[in-house]
């Protein structure tokens, strides 16, 4: 991510060098920057936990030195929830590519649990993601049970051929398959969306074809709903609305079923 520092010592990197690398992004790809930063921080606490001589706050120092990010964060490109059926359709192929999209669509999780999914967090038509796997979960003890409607588990079925060690995605050489495998499916297609905003074509088809709670489609994409108080009195994750939602999101991503969706509260 930065060949510049590559071969640079950790013990020689200071504020001024990582300043002077990140400056040119620092305002313009500040997601990127980011991640860079946060990588820059863990090798800097490696190097102290081998002995080394490092700075672990020149990141902070030079965090300092760029100033605050003046780019507008953007939303990731979708396809419109009518267009989901044509894509979907498109993906016949039955490479991890192909089928790990369909599962995207299908669940609406993000691609880094799909990445890691293994095995054994499948237990009958309910796939459980640890909650340290979840972004953006303000408890990571908490795990996020993702109900599979009768098309997902058509697709595992097909993944599981290529499963290896457990692993549902595994990459050619080790580890899992890369997180822009997908993406660039996408791209070379000459599109604009990305597999992150299938999260957003599920969420307003909920909201232009249903009359679902806000609750019930909040926790269809794993989002915290309610404030503490609220969340250690409601102990439900609505897996069975939940269940009855994403299997007509299936029957509409298969281009089977156009039908209105209704849902009781999220009291009932």
């Amino acid at each position: 991510m930065l060949p510049k520092l590559g071969n640079v010592p950790v013990a020689e990197i200071d504020q001024n060098d990582i300043r002077d690398v990140l400056a040119p992004i620092w305002h313009t790809k500040a997601e990127t920057a980011r991640k860079a930063m946060n990588r820059l921080g863990i090798c800097l606490k490696h190097g102290a936990a081998l002995g080394l001589d490092v700075d672990l706050q020149a990141t902070a120092k030079a965090e300092a030195l760029l100033g605050r990010r003046r780019h507008k964060a953007e939303n990731i490109p979708a396809l419109h929830w009518s267009e989901v059926p044509e894509f979907y359709a498109s993906l016949s192929e039955g490479t991890p590519a192909h089928l790990g999209l369909r599962l995207v669509i299908l669940t609406a999780v993000r691609s880094g649990p799909l990445r890691f999914m293994r095995l054994d967090q499948i237990e009958g038509d309910v796939w459980t993601i640890p909650g340290e796997g979840i972004k953006g979960r303000r408890d990571a003890t908490l795990d996020f049970r993702v109900p599979l409607s009768t098309e997902a588990l058509a697709v595992l079925d097909q993944v599981k051929r290529l499963a290896r060690s457990g692993v549902m995605f595994p990459s050619v050489r080790k580890g899992v398959m890369s997180d822009a495998t997908m993406s660039r499916l996408m791209e070379r297609r000459g599109m604009k969306a990305r597999p992150h905003g299938f999260r957003s074509s599920l969420r307003d088809w909920i909201a232009e074809t249903t009359d679902t709670p806000h609750d019930i489609a909040e926790t269809c994409l794993g989002h915290t709903v309610g404030g503490s108080v609220e969340r250690a009195y409601r102990r439900t994750d609505y897996l069975e609305q939940r269940r009855v939602i994403m299997e007509r999101w299936a029957l509409h991503v298969t281009g089977q079923n156009g039908a209105v969706v209704k849902m009781v509260s999220a009291s009932g």
